[in-house]
């Protein structure tokens, strides 16, 4: 037996090292890559004694804030680059990739299950498919900041190196922008996507243990370098370029700076349509080494200027025409660089701007440099070619944490924030729901809301301009994305129930004359937050009979006589928790009547619900409330029973959430004209302790209303709203447009998407990222029939 297991690790060890074969680089190749070892931990050992980290951070709504928000951001990033000493080097790395399709396909697209679903899952796929083309969704925009100091050695350098990071992070959050550090694969694909793009990286770290001599290199370098590639029609060979693998790669250097530029150069870099890497290299100098520096050629220019004006004296003409006019303006200036550095909180750094792309052709390498030249222009800068070190070019812009070129300008801190790496808020999270395009980049909105902090949203818009068609969309993509979560909607307006139906989904018609009826003394064992669920169903009975009692606050006798009713109403199902036990609200209405005079009340006000013409709420359960997809359609119970009605159909949702809680399941809650809950204090308080109770039992919940006054007028409601990590906003009134951009701190260019907005337009909140939307679904469709909601399209 052991003689067997030995010979199929033999024969388990000579596959690894075949397919480690195929997959590594020639070693001349690798040996082109300049840096010694990469951890696992992430840490880079560039070469001995320097060490480096990387870290991806969130885009920031730069191009989008008002003046004054701009100016904030510019302030704090000038902050961050004021943090860097001397002893650490500073990288910015911009990178543009392609996807490959069939990855882009499955972050996209919805998976076809061999169910009755498909039909509208492919609907929808092509949908998206027909909007990626829009925009250039085949590619990925990635941000990352790399930093590097010399240690002695490893264990060291990572101590430093993860403090440096957090005090980075606590930086970047006050821009508003998120960051996490790379772990060594990581960064090994990141460097991968560069050296041999629009290929899967093969590699894991246990294939290292296979040969001794085997490194991370050998895995992400390509077939072949050539470092004077020959010209397509001539023998003669390029300096300024280089091959690698089948691709002709060139980095360019940004030499002529403008003297007044724009904050949005490296935003028109990375807007461009193919592959390239914008590397930012940033040192500090030594605040008094950087005085003298330039103290000393102040002094050097004074002495040509008096040089030049005793000339000028000698010679019998005016003094100031033995002094250049250059040699004035280079005098003024550097008493302005003095004064910048020793009294307004300036440094001086040496800045080095790089960008790197490629070609499968000389000439398409040559269309793509002219564009980046081109696009430049418009900044009155300069890129120039850097003939005979493009391999040292090429290692300076890999994100590894140091430059090899000696080419780079000197600058104070305000001219090096000018290349802030901030542009417009993308949201695309593989496997999210589509929620339409960015209306700024034309590229596709993918959100999963299970990943946000705050997952509860609320959908906003003034009827007509798409609001119930965006959340029939959103129901669309839940039940097609994630089949096994539950989706419970409550319908005031009959609005939703073809869509429910069609997808399998039950429609329960909440209504006098209906046969279908639901308890509000549904309990179970897990209703509560603690040991007694009788507590929590208390409070629900008293918000209750509240609201039988027209919304008059109760007193505190009538609390405690609500709550002893309560405890005695569930006696006997405590005692045997079986569905037959389960009391009825015609038992909690006997047990109010033996509490005498002070109960009498409300038990006359709770007489109408109970043996009166709105006696739809005293029966027992009797509809299937198993299904994954439930609409509660309470369309016809009229205006004074929607509050109550609304109410008792939330409670029975409450007990489908602790169920779910127990099983692991999602619960997606959706509550149309959300503003009939806000009409009295019982009905707002109950579900504002709903919302906040849902959240921590994994339920979503999505609040939708166009009557946005009625929330800007509750404060309940604000807070709500406030608190949400999803808020999807369509076409508002001018006052209810400025009132909701106080609230959410949204910037005047921001809310001009929300005001005059086309239909299905607007303005999508998700946690910090704010991103304008237009969502114009295709009117030849299935699904387009189902969600819609236009009386006037209807045939």
């Amino acid at each position: 037996m052991l003689r067997g297991c030995a010979k199929q690790y033999k024969k388990d060890a000579a596959q690894n090292v075949q397919r480690i074969k195929k997959h590594r680089a020639p070693e001349k190749a690798a040996d082109c890559l300049q840096y010694e070892r990469m951890y696992e931990s992430g840490i880079c050992e560039v070469e001995p004694g320097l060490y480096s980290l990387t870290m991806a951070f969130t885009d920031v709504n730069f191009q989008l804030a008002r003046q004054e928000e701009q100016n904030v951001i510019f302030a704090k990033y000038s902050e961050f680059l004021n943090y860097f000493d001397p002893s650490l080097h500073l990288q910015i790395s911009l990178v543009t990739r392609r996807i490959d399709e069939e990855e882009f396909r499955e972050d996209t697209f919805f998976p076809l299950r061999g169910d009755g679903r498909d039909a509208y899952a492919a609907e929808m796929n092509r949908v998206i498919s027909e909007k990626a083309l829009q925009g250039q969704n085949g590619l990925i925009r990635e941000r990352y900041i790399t930093i590097s100091l010399q240690e002695e050695s490893y264990r060291r350098a990572q101590v430093r190196l993860i403090k440096r990071a957090e005090d980075i992070q606590s930086l970047f959050k006050r821009m508003g922008s998120s960051m996490r550090v790379l772990s060594g694969l990581e960064r090994l694909n990141l460097l991968h996507g560069i050296t041999i793009p629009n290929e899967v990286m093969p590699f894991s770290y246990d294939w290292l243990l296979a040969d001794d001599r085997l490194t991370t290199k050998d895995f992400i370098a390509p077939s072949g370098y050539d470092w004077k590639p020959e010209h397509d029609d001539s023998r003669a060979v390029y300096s300024d370029r280089y091959r690698f693998g089948e691709y002709y790669g060139k980095v360019l250097y940004l030499r002529d700076i403008a003297p007044q530029m724009r904050d949005n150069l490296l935003s028109l870099l990375s807007d461009l349509d193919f592959d390239n890497a914008v590397s930012l290299h940033v040192d500090a100098i030594d605040q008094q080494e950087a005085i003298q520096m330039a103290q000393r050629q102040l002094a050097f220019m004074l002495q040509e200027e008096s040089e030049g004006m005793n000339k000028a004296r000698r010679m019998n003409l005016p003094s100031y025409m033995g002094v250049r006019y250059e040699l004035t303006n280079q005098v003024e200036n550097t008493k302005e660089l003095i004064d910048n550095l020793m009294q307004n909180n300036q440094k001086l750094f040496k800045v080095c701007v790089l960008v790197h792309t490629y070609g499968k052709t000389n000439a398409e390498l040559d269309e793509r440099v002219r564009r980046i030249c081109s696009t430049v222009q418009q900044q009155t800068c300069r890129f120039t070619p850097i003939p005979f070190e493009q391999r040292d070019a090429m290692n300076s812009v890999l994100p590894l944490g140091k430059r090899w070129l000696a080419l780079e300008r000197s600058l104070l801190t305000a001219n090096t924030a000018i290349y802030v790496p901030f542009t417009t808020q993308e949201l695309f999270q593989p496997g999210g729901l589509y929620e339409g395009i960015n209306a700024r980049s034309k590229n596709l909105i993918l959100l999963n809301r299970k990943l946000l902090p705050a997952p509860a949203g609320m959908v906003l818009g003034m009827t007509g301009f798409g609001k119930s068609f965006a959340v029939m969309q959103m129901m669309t993509g839940i039940m097609l994305r994630w089949p096994e979560d539950d989706l419970v909607v409550i319908d005031p307006e009959a609005e939703y129930g073809r869509l429910i139906e069609a997808f399998g989904g039950e429609v329960i018609e909440i209504s006098p004359s209906s046969k279908a009826h639901i308890n509000p003394m549904d309990i179970s064992e897990d209703y509560g937050d603690d040991d007694s669920p009788i507590r929590l169903k208390s409070e629900f009975l008293r918000d209750f009979c509240q609201l039988a009692m027209n919304g008059t606050e109760l007193t505190g006798e009538e609390r405690s006589i609500v709550d002893y009713a309560a405890q005695l109403t569930y006696q006997k199902y405590l005692l045997h928790p079986e569905r037959e036990q389960m009391p009825s609200l015609h038992d909690f209405y006997e047990n109010l009547l033996l509490q005498g005079e002070p109960a009498n009340a409300m038990a006359r006000a709770l007489r109408l619900y109970v043996d009166g013409t709105m006696d739809l709420f005293a029966h027992q359960t009797n509809v299937d409330m198993s299904n994954h997809c439930l609409c509660f359609n309470t369309v016809k119970l009229g205006k004074s029973m929607q509050s109550i009605g609304m109410m008792t159909v939330l409670d029975q949702i409450w007990n489908r959430i602790t169920r779910n809680r127990v099983l692991g399941r999602r619960t997606w809650i959706i509550t149309d004209e959300f503003q009939l809950l806000l009409g009295n204090s019982a009905c707002t308080n109950y579900y504002f302790e709903l919302s906040s109770r849902a959240r921590k039992w994994g339920a979503i919940l999505t609040s939708v209303t166009q009557h946005v006054r009625s929330v800007l007028n509750n404060e309940d409601a604000r807070r709500m709203l406030s608190d949400c990590g999803y808020i999807k906003l369509l076409n508002q009134s001018a006052d209810d447009a400025n009132d909701i951009a106080q609230l959410l701190h949204i910037s005047d260019e921001e809310r001009r998407y929300i005001e005059n907005a086309d239909v299905g337009s607007g303005l999508l909140i998700a946690d910090k990222a704010v991103v304008p939307f237009h969502n114009a679904f295709p009117k030849n469709t299935e699904l387009f029939r189902l969600m819609d909601t236009n009386p006037e399209s209807k045939p």
